[in-house]
């Protein structure tokens, strides 16, 4: 979904995510199941997270950056916090930076995910591209 129309928003609340924050990451990830999140995705760009009574419970960060262009990725929040606004506002505070440094955010979504859908609409982002894809496993033992 291209955000060639998301301007974005600031947002005060989140904190920015790193290294240290990758444990409880990986553990909301689990939890939420947004996709691709390994142990250094962090790395890939700014994540930022709200925290609740000290526990992360929702964030959205940056993946891929082709030229002009980043990704917002893990998108996520914990079960017992949704209903908030919190993914639709950490989407507008990640992509506020992405259009400060000149760049159109972009996301993806499965398609059956009709609620992601429905929000990142409603934030601004149009649905550039239907694509499909399929996930190989190597197996752990090839036999001889």
């Amino acid at each position: 979904m291209s955000g060639e129309d998301v301007m974005g928003a600031e947002w005060e609340e989140p904190v920015r995510l790193g290294r240290a924050d990758v444990p409880e990451m990986l553990e909301l990830v689990a939890r939420t199941q947004p996709g691709p999140f390994l142990t250094r995705t962090v790395e890939l760009g700014t994540y930022l997270g709200v925290r609740r009574g000290g526990a992360l419970v929702a964030m959205a960060g940056e993946r891929l950056h082709p030229t002009g262009w980043t990704e917002i990725s893990a998108v996520c929040t914990d079960p017992e916090h949704r209903g908030q606004g919190l993914a639709g506002r950490l989407v507008l505070a990640v992509a506020a930076g992405i259009r400060a440094r000149g760049e159109t955010p972009f996301l993806h979504t499965t398609a059956d995910n009709v609620g992601a859908i429905r929000l990142y609409q409603t934030l601004g982002f149009r649905l550039r591209r239907t694509m499909s894809f399929r996930v190989v496993q190597v197996p752990a033992e090839v036999p001889v």
